[in-house]
C-alpha cells in the first residue's frame, strides 16, 4: 500500500466530490486551488509535496512539483499536456475517456435522426407558414445500416442505442478486431463492452467495401498523426450519394479541402459536425452557409453536461483506490501518447 498521498485539485467540484475522495481515501491532503481554463503559476510551496494532481491544466510552473507520481486530466484529449516532462519523469496520466461517450452518443442519434425526418426543412416549413406532408418527412431510421471509423466508447454506445432502434451496425478497426475495454472507464448501463452489437466488422484495408453500403458514416476515432486526413476524396466518393457524414471526433480526421468539395458537388446527401477546422469557426467559412450540413460549436460531450463533474470523480475515485493498492489505473495514457507520437 501507498501512504497518503497530498493531493492537488484544480477543478470545480462540490462537498460530496470531496467526500468521494475521502471514501476512497481516508486521511488523505486535499489541497484545493482555483479551477483554471488555462496553465496558471501557482506557488511553488503548494506544488512541492503534492503526490498527486487532477484537473485540466497543470500549474504553469509544472517543474515545482517535486514529488508527483500521478495526473488526472478532466478531458479525453491530451496534446495539452504532451509537452511537459511526464515520461522523463516516470509520471503516470490518466484521462476522463468514457465520461463523454453517452452525451455524444445522443448527438450522434439526434442528428441522424434530424437528417432522416429533415427536420432542417421541416423547421423551415414552419417558420414560413408551410403545411407539407410529403413522403419524404416520414422516412425511418429503421434497418437503416450505421459505420463505425473505431469502435470505441463512443462507438460503442452510439451502436447500443442504434441497435434498441433496429439499425444495422457496421465498424471498421485497424485489424478488423474489437479491443477488450476492462481497463478503460465505462459509465454503468452503457456501451457494448463485449462488442455484440456489431453485425459486420471490417479491418483498414476494406474501406471502400465498409463504405458502400452505409446510410451514415460516424467518425470516432482519435485524431492522431495515422488519423489525420484519413477520410478524404477517394473515400467520400466511396459512399452512396443519400449517405451522411457524422463527425463528432475530431475535424481534420477528415481532410477540408475535399469535404468541401463534397458538399458543393453533393457527392453525399450531408455532413454532421461538431468539430471543426477552426475555433471558433470564422463566419466566413462555407461549412456556415451550406444547405447540407448541420452544424454545432463542440457542444457534444460539453464539459458543462450535468453529469461531467460526477463522472471525472467518479473515474478519479475508482483510480485513487486503484494507485493506493498499486493496481491497474483505468484510463492510463501510454509513453507514445504522452511524447505526442
Amino acid at each position: 500500500m501507498i501512504d497518503k498521498p497530498v493531493i492537488l485539485i484544480m477543478i470545480e467540484h462540490e462537498e460530496h466530490h470531496l467526500d468521494k475522495i475521502r471514501d476512497a481515501c481516508p486521511g488523505c491532503e486535499l489541497r484545493i486551488a482555483p479551477k483554471n481554463d488555462r496553465p496558471e503559476h501557482i506557488d511553488p510551496e503548494v506544488l512541492s509535496n503534492v503526490d498527486v494532481f487532477i484537473g485540466n491544466h497543470p500549474p504553469s510552473n509544472f517543474n515545482d512539483f517535486k514529488n508527483l507520481r500521478w495526473v488526472q486530466i478532466a478531458s479525453a484529449g491530451y496534446a495539452h499536456i504532451t509537452h511537459l516532462p511526464l515520461v522523463q519523469r516516470g509520471i503516470r496520466v490518466t484521462n476522463a475517456l468514457g465520461v463523454f461517450d453517452s452525451p455524444i452518443a445522443e448527438w450522434n442519434i439526434m442528428t441522424m435522426l434530424m437528417w432522416e425526418r429533415r427536420m432542417v426543412e421541416q423547421l423551415e416549413n414552419q417558420r414560413n407558414c408551410v403545411w407539407d406532408r410529403a413522403a419524404r418527412f416520414q422516412s425511418s431510421l429503421f434497418g437503416r445500416t450505421i459505420g463505425f471509423v473505431g469502435y470505441g466508447g463512443i462507438a460503442r454506445e452510439t451502436a447500443r442505442l442504434a441497435k434498441a432502434m433496429n439499425l444495422n451496425v457496421h465498424a471498421i478497426t485497424r485489424d478488423g478486431g474489437i479491443k477488450s475495454r476492462d481497463l478503460v472507464y465505462r459509465v454503468e448501463n452503457t456501451g457494448d463492452s463485449e462488442g455484440k452489437c456489431v453485425d459486420r466488422l471490417f479491418k483498414m484495408a476494406d474501406m471502400t467495401e465498409f463504405l458502400r453500403d452505409l446510410d451514415y458514416l460516424i467518425i470516432t476515432v482519435p485524431h492522431t498523426p495515422q488519423t489525420e486526413g484519413m477520410i478524404r476524396e477517394q473515400q467520400l466518393r466511396a459512399l452512396k450519394p443519400s449517405a451522411v457524414l457524422i463527425n463528432s471526433a475530431r475535424a481534420p480526421i477528415v481532410n477540408e479541402e475535399a469535404l468541401i468539395r463534397c458538399l458543393e458537388e453533393r457527392w453525399i446527401r450531408g455532413v454532421s459536425v461538431d468539430v471543426h477546422y477552426a475555433y471558433p469557426l470564422h463566419s466566413t467559412h462555407p461549412l456556415w452557409q451550406m444547405p447540407n450540413v448541420v452544424l454545432t460549436p463542440h457542444v457534444a460531450g460539453s464539459d458543462s453536461n450535468s453529469h461531467y463533474l460526477d463522472r471525472i470523480y467518479d473515474i478519479f475515485s475508482q483510480n485513487l483506490h486503484r494507485y493506493l493498492s498499486n493496481e491497474p489505473f483505468l484510463n492510463l495514457l501510454t509513453e507514445a501518447q504522452l511524447l505526442g507520437k
